[in-house]
């Protein structure tokens, strides 16, 4: 049986590329399983919802508690140190997982580093499961390049089966770098690059539904509109007149507003948006209700202040839902045209 850990940070596609990877090797006749040893809830979601997906997909037997039979909110060491019960528990989970299975692979964190104080970090369990890694990147700039060999680095001196690195989301502009740059800088460090996926709208532009699940809130329009994607984010810290142009050159955005602030949410309905948050728990006049009814565009009031309600959103990252097929097609398209997937699998233990 191998198994293969798929790691990276919060939106550099690891649920992507674990759908992609997983139904390809389907596809070449091995039996695979899914395992998320530390799954992450949400404010509306008590479940890992990539566990949920890749259970579907997967037809899998085993039920969601042992897919991903830990949770780690922000704040996990309010309940103490649990190491001592929770690494039995992942790997007591892991071994029924991988009943009957040819391959498993093993979804890391929302980041690598989560739960490092009590030593159940992504790459510390990687070593604990004896599975092989890949490094997943969302190629931004040059600093991208240094994440991936800092990670690198750390991930090989644990001891694993490092296999390599795939950049995912890179924009049409660095394309070119990452191929004839970054990967020869990585390869002169015996760092390989198995994989350089450009951007796709479909797989990198969460919804706006996913935007609600996120950050909980109430939702006062819009409940038809919720599989709008959204690209850009937009904050109305500004006077009218310095965010009109902001506004107009922002596609699909989400816009962050106070809820006082009716002439800049009306502003935003004017151009493309795709939902407007208003932050600190103030609703808005009754004039932004209105209009957004009108134009379709979904209106979510949260309580956090708007610095929180950005740092949350930093998380936020396109998934895949199992009834999205086209999705899901693109998954697998994206294994089959861009990363060497056949050397994952022969060199993956």
């Amino acid at each position: 049986m191998k198994s293969l850990y798929i790691m990276g940070s919060a939106g550099s596609g690891k649920t992507a590329l674990a759908v992609g990877l997983a139904l390809k090797f389907k596809q070449e006749g091995l039996n695979v399983a899914y395992f998320k040893p530390v799954g992450c809830s949400t404010s509306t979601a008590k479940v890992d919802q990539d566990a949920v997906l890749m259970k579907e997909l997967l037809n899998m037997s085993a039920p969601l508690e042992v897919i991903s039979p830990t949770i780690a909110s922000p704040l996990y060491l309010s309940r103490g140190n649990r190491s001592a019960e929770m690494l039995p528990l992942i790997k007591e989970a892991f071994v029924k997982v991988s009943e009957n299975a040819d391959m498993v692979i093993i979804d890391s964190a929302i980041f690598p580093f989560v739960l490092g104080s009590i030593g159940l970090d992504s790459p510390s369990l990687a070593v604990e499961l004896n599975a092989s890694v890949l490094y997943l990147t969302n190629a931004k700039n040059d600093y991208s390049l240094d994440e991936s060999v800092f990670y690198n680095k750390y991930i090989k001196d644990r001891g694993v089966n490092f296999l390599g690195n795939i950049f995912t989301h890179v924009p049409r502009p660095i394309y070119a770098k990452i191929e004839g740059v970054y990967k020869p800088l990585l390869a002169e460090s015996g760092l390989p690059t198995l994989g350089i996926i450009p951007k796709q709208r479909e797989l990198s532009s969460p919804s706006v539904a996913q935007v609600h699940e996120l950050l909980g809130g109430e939702l006062l329009t819009g409940e038809d509109n919720l599989d709008l994607l959204t690209e850009d984010i937009i904050v109305g810290a500004m006077t009218i007149e310095s965010a009109l142009g902001h506004l107009r050159r922002g596609n699909n955005k989400i816009f962050l507003i106070g809820g006082d602030r009716a002439d800049m949410a009306l502003a935003a309905l004017e151009t493309s948006t795709s939902v407007i948050i208003l932050t600190g728990g103030l609703y808005p006049d009754v004039k932004v209700i209105n209009r957004a009814m009108e134009k379709g565009v979904p209106v979510l009031l949260v309580h956090y202040d708007t610095y929180s309600a950005i740092e949350r959103l930093s998380e936020l990252a396109g998934r895949i839902t199992p009834n999205n097929q086209n999705c899901i097609r693109k998954a697998i398209e994206n294994v089959e045209r861009y990363c060497d997937w056949q050397r994952i699998l022969q060199e993956c233990k």
